[in-house]
Parts: structure tokens; sequence; C-alpha cells
């Protein structure tokens, strides 16, 4: 009896752990196909509601703002902006709710903060989210031209199917030009903000990412959603369906 190849074993185990990954993250997001919810309760749930675009939003417009208003001491409009994702995390652990999109935000605007004191520029304190974009862009590019779509992996692991929508043609170009869709939107405001931030710009690129950021991801998630529903429709419950 044959054995697999090592190649061929490490490739299907590499691809069903990013696709658990992937699919437990958007499941934590309110995302899961295999759930019964309208496309505004999703997007809603995706982006964290009220408190979700507080904490992703008051921060970064607190040192826009500051900045634009008294450039010196940097600290100041940084200082502040860090005072805000603390006080978020800090209200998510007292309440008992889940903290990590809080901890998240406090650990970016830490390391954000560092990195412009430590070089005196206000601009780079936009430096990870430049870099974000290009990996979040360069990653999801790279897996739906190899046929390998991280929104493919992650469905299939909510749905139940594994890799095997990939034998689906229907599925996989679909996913294919959802994973185009979102490399498109990081790339787009990778090619915005880059000439703003090596300008110096601090006003101009702290405000477009503001911008290009919840307005832009509630629409796209409301696209993925639609069309990952079209391609997984729902059965009618048995007790639903109509006496013979």
């Amino acid at each position: 009896m044959s054995t697999p190849e090592p190649d061929a074993e490490r490739e299907k185990s590499t691809s069903e752990i990013l696709g658990e990954a992937l699919g437990s993250a958007a499941r934590r997001a309110g995302l899961d196909p295999a759930e019964s919810a309208s496309t505004h309760k999703v997007v809603w749930s995706a982006i964290g509601g009220v408190r979700g675009i507080l904490e992703s939003v008051l921060p970064s417009l607190a040192f826009v703002v500051i900045f634009t208003i008294r450039p010196e001491p940097l600290i100041l409009s940084l200082g502040i902006s860090v005072g805000l994702a603390a006080v978020f995390t800090i209200v998510r652990l007292l309440q008992k709710s889940p903290p990590s999109a809080a901890i998240g935000g406090l650990v970016a605007a830490v390391a954000a903060a560092a990195l412009a004191l430590w070089t005196g520029r206000g601009a780079d304190n936009f430096v990870p989210g430049l870099i974000t974009n290009a990996v979040y862009g360069s990653v999801i590019l790279v897996s739906a031209l190899i046929g390998w779509s991280l929104i493919g992996l992650a469905v299939g692991f909510l749905m139940g199917e594994g890799t095997t929508w990939r034998s689906d043609r229907r599925k996989r170009r679909a996913y294919f030009w959802l994973g185009i869709a979102w490399a498109a939107l990081f790339f787009a405001r990778l090619a915005v903000q880059l000439p703003l931030y090596l300008a110096g710009d601090v006003t101009a690129l702290g405000t477009l990412k503001l911008i290009m950021g919840l307005p832009l991801f509630a629409p796209l998630i409301a696209v993925t959603w639609l069309v990952v529903r079209a391609l997984h429709p729902r059965t009618p419950a048995r007790e639903d369906a109509p006496e013979a």
C-alpha cells in the first residue's frame, strides 16, 4: 500500500490549521454563514457595534486633531491617543467582555507611539498601519492567485467543507474575486496614504486613514457576506417543510 507523500500531508495539515484559525476568527466576529442573520446585523457585529467604532476611531482622531492644533510636544497627542486606547481596554476588562479587540488596539497604539517618539516624527505614528496594509494585501492577493483563497479556507471551515470548495469551479471563482477585492482595499489604502507619509502631511494622512477605514471596510464585509450566503443557501428546517 502506498503512503501519502510528506509534502501532500504537510500541505493538507497547513490548510486545515489555517482554515480553522480563520474560521474561528470569523465566527467570533459574527461572520458565520451557517447562522441566519441579516446583512445589517452581520456588518454591525463585524465592526463591533458602537463600542467597536469608538475603539477604532477615537484614538486616531484624537491624535490627528491634537497634533494639528498643537504639534509640539509630540508626546501630548501621542499620550492622549494611547490613553484613550488604554481606557477602552480597562472598560472591557472591568465589564468582563472579550478584550481582544481593545487590547489589540492598545498594543498597536503603544507600538506606533513608541516609534513616533523615537524618531520625533508625528507621521511615524502611522507606520504600523502602512505595514499592516502591505502585509495583509500581499498575503490575501497571493493566496487568491495560487488558488488557496483565505476567504475560501475560512468559509470551508465554517461550513464543514474543509478544502472541497476548491473542486467547485463556481465557489473557487467567487473566492478568488473576493480575495482580489480585499487585497485591492488594502493596496488602495497604501497607495493613498504612503505618499502622504513620505510628504510628512500628518493631518491629511490621519484624516484619510479614518475615511478609508470603517467606511470602506463595512461595505466590503456586506458584499462578502452576501456572496458567501449565495454560495451556501440555508436549507429549510424539517419542521418548516410543507406537509404532504
